[in-house]
């Protein structure tokens, strides 16, 4: 796996559902570590909804090879953030993606090896929802890789935190780390007033996390300023420093860090 050997840590976005704006959370995280000083790949390899370049704002770019393999799409001009999807590969954003398993698992497996990223700090993979070939492919591809660990997405709702709950089994029979669980779409913030108003149940992912002893990460409000950034390739904490979401994609950074660092020292002690 040459061509992951310049990466520092990678992280993978999962989500037991569709739908819970685990794609958003991937590109908003990238984002934010950009704007944070760090180096950051971005890998969609969720084949049949590939949504990363849109919400980047990079749907039409062409992706090139060189000498050491594919070269990424880059979504600034410094080139702190590194992007690859199958979305740059078709000829259309409306095109289907109908492969079988062995061809799915072929591409992801040229993606984690043939994308030439260089050195960067964070790789972010965000994945197709549930738990199916693509997930074991990814797995077996990573699993000699510094690999952080899990960030799982689900909303309060209770359906999502049964799904979030198999996606928790899942990652406990792969042997991955997981570093929280972010609950999004967690209530409705006025654009007006910007008072928060719980549509739906709240505090699913909370009670996900404390049921299964592990860290939460944050709730995510439903806030029409992350969605116009969403549409536009923006960070959140760039345009609106001041809201909850940015706050917790801040706070999100952070906790990042920190568990890199221990799994440094931790991979230093061995």
């Amino acid at each position: 796996m040459p061509m992951l050997t310049g990466v520092k840590h990678i992280i993978l976005v999962l989500s037991g559902k569709g739908g819970v704006g685990k794609s958003t959370v991937s590109t908003q995280l990238a984002l934010a570590m950009k704007e944070a000083g760090f180096k950051v790949g971005l890998l969609d390899v969720d084949l049949c909804g590939p949504s990363v370049p849109y919400l980047l704002q990079l749907e039409g770019k062409d992706v090139h090879q060189c000498a050491e393999g594919w070269v990424p799409v880059y979504a600034d001009a410094e080139q702190r953030l590194a992007v690859m999807s199958i979305g740059f590969l078709l000829k259309d954003r409306d095109d289907s993606v109908v492969w079988r398993g062995p061809k799915k698992n072929a591409i992801i497996k040229q993606f984690l090896s043939d994308v030439y990223w260089q050195d960067i700090d964070f790789l972010i993979i965000d994945t197709p929802p549930g738990t199916s070939d693509e997930h074991i492919t990814v797995m077996e591809n990573l699993k000699d890789l510094p690999c952080d660990g899990a960030l799982l997405v689900t909303t309060s709702q209770a359906v999502s935190v049964e799904d979030c709950m198999k996606e928790l089994s899942f990652c406990k029979k792969a042997n991955i780390p997981v570093l929280g669980v972010l609950e999004n779409l967690s209530g409705f913030v006025c654009p007006v007033c910007s008072e928060c108003t719980n549509i739906f149940s709240s505090g699913g992912g909370l009670s996900l996390a404390n049921l299964t002893n592990v860290p939460f990460l944050g709730s995510l409000p439903i806030d029409p300023s992350l969605g116009a950034c969403g549409e536009k390739g923006q960070s959140c904490i760039t345009v609106n420093p001041s809201s909850p979401a940015a706050k917790v994609f801040q706070e999100l950074v952070q906790k990042i860090v920190e568990k890199s660092k221990e799994t440094v020292k931790v991979a230093d002690s061995l």
